[in-house]
């Protein structure tokens, strides 16, 4: 998922009520400005934690793949570094009155990497594309609601709905894909996987399956091209490997540990060579039960389990401090987190009461609970490579196993993870975490109908009220109308817990120091990326052209 910050969306959905125009006066330098202001070359060593599944952006749901692939291709419209929504491929678009229909109006001079002109057919085969049965994507739901697509001309297309939609227009800023490259052919399958074109800053240069991908700067960018020659990003599975790689050089981006980031970067070495940038996270970390295992179907067992859970002992001993307790899947401070929820306070003594409810005992004194001659065991699951969520790991193990809950620890590599056992269900359950995306529509994640194969809903919750709240929320165009729809979501998620959510992080960021023009704001940090530069003198790596 991309890498920016939630925030209110009111100004948002006024705008999409208004019916206004954009005309994308504030999308960026332009690329003169950048010529005059910096200088070109160099690469940015970006490392990950693992390989990509693939590069179509549509279909594929991992952080791995997204991270690479954002700078790929474009969307119609993205944010620009208040988290305002502004033309991409877009150049302007008007929004009826009834907020029912969107006119993108599309830029001209853009090109995909083949040098194949963009044009509105390639939205129109985009938008076929996200609906298609046939399509393995986790994203089609937006998309499922227009109830009409026109192709007014080459480069002007028209969106109906049946009814306001309040996420419609960011929904446009989903990856648009070439229809000359993809169409009658099955994407999953399709050499694009390895080999993308898009429209985007940088183009797809090499990929070195569990070693690296590397990108090239696109020198036909519609908005300039970008001043860094390549992004590299490197695939190290291990965050202490990847912070001995940023000391010596050999990485210049990282988020660090908590441990990194309070013990180990008061060096000269560290500090002569990289600045570091904190701010709470768009994210958060959790436990989720797979509810289709007949362990976790009472209620009452997973409001056990979370108040068994020391969350703050977590944030204390394990974060150092660095983030806040999670109580749903909102930001706390922003306008859609409902701070008026169930709260689980550790409580030993209230999970114990819950289970014993819940027909849980220790009938034959070992220690460990069962009922109708089953023990209460499971496996818990996470991803190598995450010191932290492994220590988390081991630390709700311990506490479990005080209220009679034998748990299992298995860490798998990432791609594994996701693929052979998130994607089908194969878990009991794991240790994960979520990017907060921007808009508060929760539909991809919690919505009944998103549970089955590579879909988010991946525990398979369900619950009816929930998903009209959701459907409701989804339809009303009014911020303070709309926020009641997901107080009441919270409210239930709170009191269903098939999640136990554990905490809000603090971004822990390291950057090198010879780039140039990093300016942190609302969206992040690197925002704005294609302004980004190294002066001549300080660049340490060169390519030909």
């Amino acid at each position: 998922m991309k890498k920016i910050v939630f925030l209110l969306l009111a100004v948002l959905c006024v705008s999409f009520l208004s019916g206004c125009e954009d005309k994308n006066k504030e999308g960026g330098k332009t690329a003169e400005k950048r010529k005059a202001e910096g200088v070109t070359g160099d690469a940015l060593v970006i490392s990950t934690l693992g390989d990509a599944s693939g590069l179509i952006y549509n279909i594929t749901s991992d952080s791995a793949s997204h991270e690479v692939s954002q700078y790929i291709y474009n969307g119609l419209v993205k944010f620009d570094k208040n988290l305002n929504i502004i033309g991409d491929l877009a150049e302007s678009w008007e929004i009826s009155d009834d907020s029912k229909t969107i006119t993108f109006k599309l830029k001209k001079n853009v090109k995909w990497h083949d040098g194949e002109p963009f044009t509105a057919d390639d939205v129109e085969f985009t938008y076929k594309f996200m609906i298609d049965n046939s399509t393995p994507t986790s994203y089609d739901a937006d998309f499922r609601l227009v109830t009409g697509f026109q192709v007014i001309d080459p480069y002007t297309v028209r969106i109906s709905y049946a009814e306001p939609f309040a996420p419609a227009l960011l929904s446009w800023s989903m990856a648009v894909i070439p229809k000359h490259l993809l169409e009658g052919k099955e994407a999953a399958k399709s050499s694009l996987m390895r080999s993308p074109v898009g429209t985007g800053m940088y183009r797809f240069k090499e990929w070195k399956s569990g070693e690296s991908i590397t990108l090239e700067a696109n020198e036909d960018y519609f908005d300039g091209r970008p001043n860094l020659d390549r992004l590299i990003f490197r695939i190290i599975p291990d965050l202490n490997t990847t912070f001995m790689e940023l000391l010596n050089g050999s990485v210049d981006i990282m988020g660090l540990t908590p441990t990194q980031w309070v013990k180990q970067t008061d060096t000269a070495l560290f500090t002569n060579s990289y600045d570091k940038y904190t701010y709470l996270a768009p994210s958060y970390a959790y436990i989720g039960y797979n509810m289709k295992n007949p362990l976790f179907e009472d209620k009452r067992i997973r409001q056990a389990l979370t108040y068994a859970t020391p969350k703050q002992e977590i944030i204390d001993g394990i974060l150092f401090g660095e983030g806040v307790p999670a109580h749903g899947p909102y930001k706390p401070g922003t306008l859609w987190y409902n701070d008026n929820v169930k709260k689980y306070e550790y409580s030993p003594e209230k999970a114990k009461q819950l289970l014993a409810e819940a027909g849980w005992a220790d009938s034959d004194g070992d220690g460990i609970l069962d009922k109708d001659g089953k023990q209460f065991s499971f496996t818990l699951m996470t991803n190598q490579g995450n010191s932290v969520r492994t220590k988390i790991a081991e630390t709700v193990q311990q506490n479990w196993s005080k209220i009679g809950i034998k748990v299992e620890i298995r860490v798998l590599e990432w791609a594994s993870f996701i693929n052979e056992y998130i994607d089908k269900g194969k878990f009991d359950a794991v240790v994960m975490g979520w990017n907060i995306v921007q808009d508060p529509d929760p539909y991809d994640v919690w919505h009944s109908s998103k549970c089955g194969p590579k879909m988010l809903n991946f525990i398979c919750y369900s619950n009816p009220e929930v998903d009209q709240l959701i459907d409701d929320g989804r339809h009303t165009m009014n911020p303070q109308e709309r926020k009641k729809y997901y107080d009441r979501f919270q409210e239930i998620l709170a009191e269903d817990q098939p999640y136990t959510f554990l905490y809000v992080p603090n971004a822990l960021v390291a950057l090198s120091k010879r780039f140039r023009e990093v300016d942190p704001a609302p969206a992040g940090i690197t925002y704005n990326l294609e302004e980004w530069y190294v002066p001549a003198g300080e660049q340490k790596y060169r390519f030909e052209k």
